[in-house]
């Protein structure tokens, strides 16, 4: 066991609970958008724990075009991770970074995934957590699996095939007990050309018996990770949300980060409490994020663009998040 547990710590995609009994939880958010951008679906397999022991196993559908979501829920005995890499089974539905199968009521298919961009690793800092990561008591962890990759396949969805070919997909993951009690997040990989992509959140972090503001953002931009964290010296210059908007900026040494997301109609999602899900978020596909990425040493913009299809949560008290 303690092989596994350390084999997966530095592998933070895959199946962290090893020895969970009681308030726990992990998920996974698979984001698949079609080609023509017509469909946009995430697919959220992933265990429950409570207090008391309590557990069940779940596969969350989000409908981000029609926004409407599905909470179809599993005995814990269903779910069947690998010790070796990311698989997760659950009944008859499959994920892995390069995969899913789903067998669900009113979906049905398999979708593969290529050219994935993952978080880089490093033994001192295994993923996007950074040094983070080896604090035992953190309330949430967060994960990337994959930036940005090509879908291929299709599902059957009520009754209708809908082709993902040459869609594009994003893949990230979160375990602990709760999520923070304030947080935005945003994300888009779908901007004027292929292979950019953004993701963004910033949240209140229990720490010890205080509490501090923390961030972690990543931009995907000609085949370079440009990377603002609350580990990597970079400050959080502004974080504001409101019924229209929200806005985050970012900066460090050499660039400045502005991102502002205007919000959509949103659509309700489980989230965890204390490890079950019986808590409640509200989640849009369809917001605009308006990204602009400048040099400040050369004085030149790196981008300017908009991403579409974006996700967008805002959650909890963020008053306490707030810096404006």
């Amino acid at each position: 066991m303690l092989f596994t547990k350390l084999q997966a710590f530095f592998n933070p995609e895959q199946f962290q609970g090893w020895g969970k009994k009681k308030n726990y939880f992990e998920g996974w958010y698979y984001k698949v958008i079609s080609s023509n951008q017509e469909k946009a679906f995430a697919f959220i397999p992933g265990i429950a724990m409570d207090t008391a022991g309590n557990k069940h196993a779940f596969i969350q559908v989000l409908d981000g075009k029609q926004k409407t979501s599905a909470y179809h829920r599993f005995d814990i005995k269903e779910f069947k991770p690998s010790a070796k890499k990311l698989l997760v089974q659950l009944n008859k539905n499959s994920f892995s970074e390069n995969h899913l199968q789903l067998d669900l009521p009113g979906i049905k298919g398999e979708l593969s995934f290529s050219g994935n961009v993952p978080w880089p690793k490093r033994f001192y800092s295994p993923g996007i957590m950074g040094p983070y990561a080896f604090a035992p008591f953190m309330e949430c962890y967060h994960g990337i699996v994959s930036m940005d990759h090509i879908i291929q396949g299709s599902l059957h969805i009520n009754g209708e095939a809908v082709d993902f070919t040459n869609g594009r997909g994003y893949i990230e993951k979160d375990w602990g007990r709760s999520f923070p009690s304030a947080y935005f997040w945003m994300q888009s990989n779908h901007f004027s050309k292929p292979g950019i992509s953004l993701k963004c959140s910033v949240a209140k972090i229990p720490w010890v018996r205080n509490s501090f503001t923390g961030f972690i953002a990543g931009l995907w931009l000609n085949d370079k990770l440009y990377r603002f964290t609350t580990y990597n010296n970079t400050k959080l210059r502004r974080s504001f949300a409101d019924e229209k908007k929200v806005e985050v900026v970012l900066e460090n040494k050499k660039y400045l980060l502005e991102m502002l997301a205007h919000r959509d109609n949103a659509t309700e999602l489980a989230s965890p409490i204390d490890g079950f899900m019986n808590g409640r978020i509200e989640e849009s596909m369809t917001a605009l994020i308006e990204v602009r990425l400048t040099d400040k040493k050369e004085g030149a913009v790196l981008l300017n663009d908009i991403g579409k299809n974006a996700g967008l949560e805002v959650a909890g008290s963020i008053h306490e998040i707030l810096l404006v």
